[in-house]
């Protein structure tokens, strides 16, 4: 593992996507998985606050850092082999999560294209339970390896045991799990799982359910992605973001009648308010409520520093040299907006370090 770096050379806004975020007081790299096992043991023996660090693009770190060592994870390696009708694929955790799955669309390999241009690490995905375009990787995982810093074992957990859900698992929200690679079943025909998803669909000129050669859907998700700005480019301000900054709110079936009357009093009878079934309830979309509150594309906060994305209302931006402050603050300005129209919270997808809305 690489030699502990002073806090000035490991400023974290040059390690998250928002390019926000203070000093870390000691900062290392694990490029192997027992490094990365060994560095984590070492520091809950010594009592050290520890930060994981992927791909940095679903943090939010506070302006005043992290007192304590953030260990970013650059574990390496990928393989896969035929098991039966499937195709069993093997990633490590520190793998670029696009490159992996333009890797296995290369390789003829079919079920993760439409994930592409996802930001981030292949060892981050089942913790949140990562999506898009009607697909996640609940449909395509069969287990995780992670170390268990509870018992200090390594060992493997089948997708059952994870309890995926919408955007989450029994992983999300503690750090008792350290991921350390991941196992998913794909197919070796070179086709697409079947289309779910009507704005994909569209853009490739097929009906739902069709399957096209993996390439097809790759290159149409991309150029989706791009135009809502949720593809990294460095010259684009509209992705120094987070991704969606809040997940769709989900309704249990005891509100839904009274937030969807509620709605229509606001934005009128006659306007159809996007709904998806969820477990026990109604999904509603996050974006389409924001803008009916009257947040839309390109709403800067104080200071003009911080905005949503000019592409996409569900992006919450750095402009080039904002505070995690004043993104919070914008955050807080659109969540509660929501909340006084519609009577909706919003919940943020993002991990908030030492920081909160």
């Amino acid at each position: 593992m690489s030699t502990l770096q002073t806090p000035t050379q490991a400023a974290l806004s040059e390690h998250t996507t928002l390019r926000l975020g203070g000093p870390a007081r000691r900062f290392a790299e694990a490029t192997t998985s027992d490094e990365l096992v060994a560095a984590v043991r070492a520091a809950d023996a010594a009592g050290e606050p520890l930060l994981l660090l992927g791909g940095g693009s679903n943090l939010v770190v506070a302006d005043e850092g992290f007192d304590g060592t953030v260990l970013k994870i650059a574990t390496t390696g990928r393989t896969f082999q035929p098991d039966g009708p499937v195709v069993r694929v093997t990633a490590e955790a520190g793998e670029n999560w696009d490159e992996f799955v333009a890797w296995t669309v290369r390789s003829g390999l079919g079920g993760l294209e439409c994930l592409s241009g996802i930001p981030g690490l292949v060892g981050a995905t089942p913790i949140q339970n990562v999506g898009a375009y009607g697909f996640e990787i609940a449909d395509l995982l069969r287990s995780v390896r992670l170390y268990d810093r509870r018992t200090g074992e390594v060992r493997t957990l089948a997708k059952e045991q994870l309890r995926l859900g919408y955007r989450t698992s029994v992983l999300k929200g503690t750090d008792h799990g350290v991921v350390l690679s991941v196992e998913l079943d794909l197919h070796g025909d070179g086709l697409s799982s079947p289309i779910r998803y009507a704005e994909l669909a569209k853009k490739l000129d097929v009906e739902i359910g069709a399957r096209v050669p993996t390439a097809s859907v790759r290159e149409a998700v991309l150029e989706l992605r791009r135009g809502k700005g949720m593809v990294l480019d460095p010259a684009d301000h509209d992705t120094w973001s987070a991704g969606s900054f809040f997940t769709n709110p989900i309704l249990p079936e005891s509100r839904v009648t009274a937030v969807l009357a509620r709605i229509a009093e606001v934005v009128g009878d006659d306007v159809p308010v996007p709904q998806y079934p969820a477990d026990n309830g109604v999904k509603l979309s996050a974006a389409w409520l924001i803008e009916r509150a009257g947040f839309g594309k390109g709403h800067t906060g104080a200071g003009g520093r911080v905005s949503l994305s000019t592409k996409h209302t569900l992006a919450l931006t750095n402009r080039g040299s904002a505070t995690t402050a004043e993104l919070l603050s914008l955050a807080r300005e659109v969540r509660d907006g929501v909340e006084t129209r519609f009577g909706v919270e919003l919940h943020p997808e993002p991990l908030l370090i030492n920081c909160g809305l």
